[in-house]
């Protein structure tokens, strides 16, 4: 993917093992069903790092404890920590956070994208980059990141569990 690696021997986590999902008995088909902390994180588990051929599951980039989601208002805040301080690829993660939840929610959704406190030298720009409209409208115009995020999302088809 990239040459020269910012983290070139990333710590790699076990996967959670996924949890099915079962409807409730005799529910509307039609009736909105609320959103919640898992089936974001069910979106967002197997987005491949940039670098490595590893989920950001795997590198503990995201997790399961770091998603709000508040429904009834419409609202998901997403907080991930990129592996090293130093991360050049945190803005191309957050990106890729953003367009897997803009391809996966209903649009009525805000989704708010953030770097841990304190996990990167420059995480007050990476915010700022990651929340402004004009910014991302921008990056998703430029083909070459598109790519990179595209090639983030594909799906991979030998996951375990």
């Amino acid at each position: 993917m990239v040459s020269g690696l910012i983290n070139a021997n990333p710590v790699v986590y076990e996967k959670k093992e996924r949890r099915v999902r079962s409807a409730p008995a005799n529910v509307d088909e039609y009736a909105v069903e609320p959103i919640d902390q898992l089936e974001i994180f069910d979106h967002l588990r197997d987005i491949k790092d940039p670098e490595h051929p590893y989920s950001l599951e795997e590198l503990k980039v995201i997790s399961e404890d770091a998603i709000e989601v508040d429904d009834s208002n419409s609202y998901v805040r997403i907080t991930f920590t990129p592996t090293v301080e130093h991360c050049s690829m945190a803005t191309i993660i957050g990106l890729c956070l953003r367009v897997k939840l803009m391809r996966s929610l209903p649009s009525r959704y805000k989704v708010d994208i953030r770097i841990a406190p304190g996990s990167h030298a420059t995480e007050a720009a990476v915010n700022k980059q990651l929340n402004d409209k004009e910014r991302v409208a921008a990056a998703l115009e430029n083909p070459n990141l598109v790519e990179m995020v595209d090639e983030c999302l594909a799906p991979t088809y030998g996951f375990s569990n």
